[in-house]
């Protein structure tokens, strides 16, 4: 049986070990933490949103960073220390600003691909993650906004997407927590929501029952070429301090990065280059303790398209709230004055829920210059990447895992296909990226 270790257990590390399992290897899951999806699956702003799948290469997004450069409550702020890989991740994500259309239409055929096969799994496995299937409303606040979303939209109903345009009395018949005056806005009812974190500790209980083997708090250092296979290596951080020197070795025939903003680490250990770059997102959960504040929070999915401000109502007592792009390396702290402005929005645009409890948190996307995520085969024979979601992780992973799935049956030599709709996406994706 082939042995296949996946570096990451996150979301799209449990998922490519659910497509590997269905399809017969032999799995391990490496990760640094003690449990699956602690960092970037840890609380995102819930969206499974191919609503959303605009690429974030164009002039106008340019612009706005510029203009917002030196607000400190800027939905998109960049420290502008120098830094080479920074700069450089930069200039390759301008240079992509060409490929802005084929690749929003792309990644929108991915998402609706996605969104299937995820809500396959979660039903057939039985996978409580809080799902809201209410689909998504895009809110505007001015004409000059909504003609930008106008522009949007016919990318996404090029990549097949029913996202439609609504007024603002319809936006109330929609989510009639609404009460503001705006100037209109879009609906995709095929969108929905659920909790990811709830979602990946399911599918890794799932995984176990099913034979993989999960390897927590393994601080890789070493991964080599051996035998045909490779040699994984790590320092066990579980190791007391008598122990301190313990390590972990892992004999494998092939490995899958799935890791997230530390991918390009790992990448360069294979000698491969993944130019993933970390861009942090901050999000709170506001706790709903009473009747007047549950029944004065949405339960349709938002996204102001002005604040760049995202929710999701994650189960009766939970109201997600998220939004922001912070370019500052590997940061995570958790800045007070990038999470008043989300504590503020809900304030303003839903006076009536109570915000006395609000946990904050801040977690970095992996995000690649030209916003494809990367599946495909290293250059090393039995090296592999799933990995460069960006912001949309919690929305492509359920399709890239069976994608890169696919890849590694062939390189096993097995005739295993795809369904006929993900191997046409998939054969569009290949060419887009």
């Amino acid at each position: 049986m082939t042995h296949i270790a996946i570096i990451g257990a996150g979301i799209t590390g449990v998922t490519t070990a659910y497509a590997l399992l269905e399809r017969g290897y032999k799995v391990t899951v490496l990760d640094k933490h003690r449990y699956a999806a602690m960092e970037t699956s840890f609380a995102n702003g819930g969206q499974l949103s191919a609503s959303n799948a605009e690429v974030w290469n164009s002039t106008a997004t340019i612009l706005k960073g510029l203009r917002w450069m030196f607000r400190r409550d800027a939905p998109l702020l960049m420290n502008p220390r120098p830094n080479w890989h920074k700069y450089s991740w930069m200039s390759e994500f301008v240079a992509n600003i060409g490929n802005y259309r084929a690749n929003t239409v792309q990644t929108t055929r991915l998402a609706i691909e996605a969104r299937k096969h995820l809500f396959e799994i979660a039903e057939r496995e039985g996978i409580d993650f809080d799902l809201e299937r209410r689909g998504i409303l895009h809110i505007y606040h001015d004409k000059k906004g909504f003609e930008s979303g106008v522009q949007v939209n016919a990318l996404l109903k090029e990549g097949g997407l029913d996202r439609r345009p609504v007024t603002t009395e319809e936006m109330r018949a929609i989510e009639p927590t609404l009460r503001k005056d705006y100037y209109g806005g879009f609906y995709t009812p095929s969108d929905a929501t659920g909790d990811i974190h709830k979602f990946t500790r399911g599918l890794a209980e799932v995984c176990k029952r099913r034979g993989a083997t999960f390897i927590h708090e393994a601080n890789i250092d070493s991964i080599a070429q051996a035998g045909g296979g490779f040699v994984i290596g790590w320092a066990d951080l579980s190791a007391t301090d008598a122990v301190a020197s313990a390590r972990g070795m892992l004999k494998v025939d092939g490995v899958v990065v799935c890791a997230g903003v530390a991918s390009r680490h790992f990448a360069a250990l294979l000698d491969e280059r993944v130019n993933v770059y970390p861009v942090k997102g901050y999000s709170i959960t506001v706790q709903l303790d009473t009747a007047a504040s549950r029944n004065a929070t949405p339960t349709v999915s938002l996204l102001d398209e002005a604040a760049k401000i995202v929710t999701s109502r994650l189960g009766a007592d939970r109201f997600r709230v998220a939004g922001t792009a912070e370019f500052n390396d590997f940061n995570r702290d958790i800045r007070a004055d990038r999470v008043q402005p989300l504590v503020d929005w809900v304030r303003s645009n839903f006076p009536d829920v109570e915000t006395s409890k609000v946990v904050p948190w801040a977690g970095l996307r992996p995000m690649m210059p030209n916003m494809m995520p990367v599946v495909r085969a290293g250059r090393t024979p039995g090296v592999f990447f799933n990995t460069g979601h960006g912001h949309l992780g919690w929305t492509l992973s359920a399709a890239t895992a069976q994608m890169i799935a696919g890849t590694i049956d062939g390189w096993r030599g097995l005739n295993a296909p795809p369904t006929a709709s993900l191997l046409r996406v998939e054969r569009e994706f290949r060419h887009a990226s």
